[in-house]
Parts: C-alpha cells; structure tokens; sequence
C-alpha cells in the first residue's frame, strides 16, 4: 500500500511593492520530491494567467549581483529595461514581476531539481527535469489564483525547455515564448557538425554549481528577503558533487545523436501549443537554430517568428521585446481581441553594418521570395564567384589552423543575404577525419571585417557552421539544399588521401551589404578569430571573448592531435565544384529566380 503524502504547508502571502507574494511554495514532484517556487500575484483577490519559468539559476538571485557585468551594460545602454520598477525582483533570464503583475498576471518563478531553494538531484534537460516542469504547469494551473492557462516565459535554459515540456502537452499549457531558444540537444548545443562544444562544462562550473542547493553563503542572499539563494541546508563538497551529473564526461561519453541526446530534444509532431520563437542572428554556437527549426518543424498551428540583433538578454526586457511578448500572452492567456491574429508571421529586425536594424515583416521562413545564388570557390585564386572555375585545383591547410579565405570582388549594388546558408566542399584528408569550421565573413571597401555585438561576443561575425568529416551522412528526409541535415548516427572514417563530398550547415543569418563592400567564406579547421583584438570579458564566462563567445571546439579529449593536427586538401575539378549556397533575397515585389 502507498503512503499519502502530507499536505503541504503553504506559506502566508505578504504585500511588497503593489504586490501579492508567497515565497518559497512548494510544490511535490511525482517521486515524493519538493520543489519550491516563489509566486507575485496582483493584490486583488482573483484568478490571474500565469507566466511560469522553471530553471537552475536560483530563483531569488538578483541580476545584477548574479551577472554584474551584464546588467551594467544592458542598464547603461537601454534605460527602459530599467524605468518603472525597482528591478529588486529582476532576476538572470526570466521575467521582471513587478512589469508583468500590474498587468494582471501571476509571476511563477521555480528553482529546479537541485537548484537554488529546491533539493535533489541535477541532470539537465533530463526526462525527470522535463517531467518536474510538466507537474508544475499542472500545478499552476489548478491554483486558486490561476485561471487555467499558463504561458511560458524565458530565455535560453528557460526558453529550451520550454520545447521539450510541450511534447509533453501539458493540459493547462496554453502559450510559450520560447525567446532564444535552442531545441536539439546534440545539434545546438553539445555537438556542432558532430564536433563537441566545450560551452557546457565551462557553463555548468560558472552558473550552475555556483547556485546549487546547498552551497549556504557562497550563492549569496536575496536583496529583498535576506534568505539563501541555494536553500537553508548546508552540503559538503562531497555531497554537492554527489547530488549533480558530470556534465561534460556526460556529454564526451556520447558523440553520436544517441538516446542519451534524444531524451534531451524535443519531439516536433508532439509540440502543438501556440507560441512565439524569438531568435537572435548573433546568437551562433547556441540558441537560433532551435528557434528557426522550431518554427519550420512544430506540429503547432498558430506559430510566428521573431528575430533581432544585439545580446541576447537584452530585446527580452526593452520595451519592444516586452510589448511583443505582452500582446501574445494577452491574446492566448486572456482571449484579448488585441490584433494579435493579425500579427506577421514572421516579423525580422534586418541587419545592417553599424549595428542598424530595421522591422521588416514576411510571410514565411526561408523567405518565399528568395533567390538561392551559388557562389563557387576558385581554389586557384581564392575568389568566390557565380561563375563556375575552368580546370581541376587543389589547394591545402593546416588541419587546425587558420585555413583559407574567398573573396568576390567589391559588389556592384546592396546585396541583402537572409536565411539560412549551406556549402559543398570536396575534401581530402591526411588523417582518418578533419573538422571543419566555416565563416561566412564580410568585408568593407578597405578590407576591414564587418562584425556585430553578438548574443555573446562583441565582434561576432556574420555566420558561422562545422562539420566533422567522418559525420558527412546526411538524413535525406530532413535535408534541403539549403538546410543539410546530418543523421549524426554513426562515423564513417576517411581514407587518407581519398576525395569526399561534405555539405555543411551554416546557420541562418541576414546582413545587406553595401555596395563597394565584398562577400567572404573562410574554411579553417579551428575556431573563427576576430583579427581586430579582443572582446574583453564577461563575468560569467571563463574565456576571453576573441569573436566566438564561449562557444568554442577545442577540448583535446576531442580532437585528439594525431587524428586531427594533420593536412586537409581543398579539390575542385570535373564533377567536383565547391560552393556557398546563399539567400539573397530582393525587394517585395520581386519575383525569385526559378
């Protein structure tokens, strides 16, 4: 016979700034565990649509002591993130309550399985933790104060998940905002092109241990209680490592797209809630390509996309992101006749040279209207052209070195290239495998690189992609020509010397390039280099930002030199003419070339 849980106690309501908070509620998982979550509610008695986030990075830390670094610059740069609240609740990457409350939603904000104020044990993204996040939309939706529907809310760690609970399909889940948002955990996030990102370990030492549940004074104290962050219990070294996986050992330990990575993806035929996919085109080595294939793939009917520029927490507080996140939630979660209906499908901030945006709204993704234009690298004289070069060449590297650059000529008139960007290369290698890394790069008139303020890194250039070669096999059900779509299911080692054929993803991006100004594709076999000096540091990163972000690819364990320090050959000839595939994209009111 099963024992009956006891109730829970549930703690008394204060009032704090025009509104209604409990702190600390708990909430029990389906095993016995207790989770805790704090909860700002109008101060009216009511039933209020709820915006939930559940999520590692403790829930009572305060932004700025959290990630100081971040806020100053955000702060400084954008004073309507701060204006109208005391920005004592802001916390890391979920939303402010004192902007949302007033506008009668209740706030639910969860320290996840291990994290900040809730116990137990940490695997991210885990079936377990995508169950924990299942239970507590059911939960919220059933309270007193909640009018059934709840929305999902946040960014990166808090918009990911949010594609694996609604393959769930939670029956109280009415609406996401999945704002910078990856989706495939082996694709996105832990193997680019099968090649692994170091990202994660770095990430898991910097804001994830930093906050376990346990870790007493170190994770720091509330700003508006005083309690701990991480929970009254205090855990012994030991013990913190005992209650967390090892994430990168987890992560080596799998390089093929296993169930061990498939438990961590969401399931597309299975995502059906409405919901709102905001990308960042700087955003690359982590979140816009689950945003972008989320929009294409989601079973969901009623889906738009969003993307824009700069870091990748600051559009989600400005007032622009704000308001476009406000009219959705209150068209879904409160049956507001807001013109939300109407909205663009897919509505882009397109990108221009010194960080110049401007709001173009299109019907679908890829853009119907585009031109998909081939430009062939000369391997003889390092040009990228729409002519096909005469004649067989060869050209080679250092296997993981800088590589070789392709350049068109100065372009005759604007240019704009928006979408996502594809290669063919043939490639032969001195050793059994060969990673490649792919740069689409442009240029001004005096050879100066054009790079924006990424996601993370202030010098990011315009695209990025890798492929490992031994990971060529594509899935032809999923591929395009212009999306190639690796199965990652097994490796398929080189033969020395021996000419392959590699299509590689460079994911999507928008630039419009002026006339006068050139089109570059770079091929190294390591990690992109701003050339014009370092981006400086970000509190919560380990590395120097050098054009990349933290999102780099030189673990040894990895790439072990003998397999991957020797030469890779370039070959174009008969039959054999490497290309970049980009989407250039017109005018409205131009037709696309057939």
């Amino acid at each position: 016979m099963n024992e009956i849980a006891p109730p829970l106690r549930m703690p008394e309501p204060e009032i704090r700034d025009g509104m209604r908070i409990l702190w600390d509620v708990p909430i029990r998982m389906d095993d016995g565990l207790v989770l805790r979550a704090d909860v700002f509610l109008p101060v009216p008695e009511g039933r209020y649509p709820v915006i939930l986030s559940y999520g590692p990075y403790a829930k009572g830390l305060a932004f700025q002591d959290g990630y100081p670094s971040a806020w100053k610059r955000m702060a400084e740069q954008h004073p309507d993130v701060t204006a109208g609240s005391s920005n004592k609740y802001q916390s890391w990457e979920v939303v402010d309550p004192e902007k949302w409350v007033p506008h009668d939603y209740a706030v639910v904000r969860v320290d996840s399985r291990g994290c900040g104020r809730s116990p137990g044990y940490i695997d991210h993204f885990s079936p377990r933790e995508t169950k924990d996040f299942y239970d507590c939309i059911e939960w919220a939706g059933v309270q007193p104060w909640s009018n059934g529907k709840v929305g999902l809310n946040g960014i990166s760690y808090y918009a990911i998940n949010q594609w694996h609970v609604a393959s769930l399909q939670p029956p109280h889940l009415a609406a996401m905002c999945i704002w910078e948002g990856a989706a495939d955990w082996y694709r996105d996030m832990t193997h680019h092109g099968g090649i692994v990102c170091t990202f994660w370990e770095h990430w898991y030492d910097m804001q994830v241990k930093t906050v376990q549940y346990g870790c007493g004074e170190r994770g720091g104290r509330s700003r508006v209680t005083g309690r701990l962050v991480c929970g009254d219990e205090l855990l012994s070294e030991e013990q913190l490592a005992a209650n967390r996986c090892d994430l990168g050992r987890e992560i080596l330990a799998h390089p093929l797209d296993d169930e061990y990575h498939k438990a961590r993806s969401p399931r597309w035929d299975k995502v059906t809630v409405p919901f709102l996919s905001a990308a960042n085109w700087g955003g690359q080595g982590l979140h816009p390509r689950g945003n972008f294939e989320g929009f294409l793939r989601a079973a969901s009917k009623q889906k738009w996309l969003e993307v824009h520029g700069i870091e990748h927490w600051t559009h989600f507080y400005t007032d622009y992101g704000r308001g476009l996140q406000l009219r959705f939630f209150d068209h879904f979660l409160k049956g507001l006749d807001n013109g939300w209906d109407r909205q663009p499908r897919v509505l882009l901030q397109v990108r221009h040279p010194g960080e110049r945006f401007v709001a173009r709204a299109e019907e679908d993704w890829p853009i119907p209207r585009t031109r998909w234009t081939r430009l062939y690298l000369g391997l003889a004289d390092g040009t990228l052209s729409p002519e096909e070069p005469a004649g067989e060449a060869a050209v080679s590297f250092a296997a993981t070195g800088d590589g070789l650059t392709f350049l068109t000529p100065p372009l005759e008139r604007e240019t704009e290239i928006t979408g996502p960007v594809a290669a063919k290369l043939f490639v032969s290698s001195s050793t059994a495998d060969a990673d490649l890394f792919l740069v689409l790069r442009v240029f001004a008139p005096d050879l100066k690189e054009v790079v924006f303020q990424g996601a993370i890194d202030p010098h990011t250039p315009v695209g990025q992609g890798w492929l490992r070669a031994s990971h060529r096999k594509l899935d032809p059900s999923l591929s395009t020509p212009w999306r190639p779509y690796h199965a990652h299911d097994e490796k398929q080692p080189l033969t020395p010397g021996e000419v392959y054929e590699l299509d590689i993803e460079i994911w999507p991006t928008c630039i419009v390039v002026p006339q006068g100004y050139r089109i570059g594709l770079s091929v190294r076999g390591r990690d992109y280099v701003y050339p014009g000096g370092s981006g400086g540091r970000l509190s919560n990163f380990k590395n120097e930002l050098t054009g990349c972000g933290p999102f780099l690819h030189d673990d040894p364990r990895d790439r072990p030199p003998e397999l991957f320090a020797g030469t890779t050959t370039l070959h174009a000839g008969p039959g054999r003419r490497p290309f970049v595939l980009l989407p250039v994209v017109p005018e409205k009111g131009a037709a696309a070339a057939r």
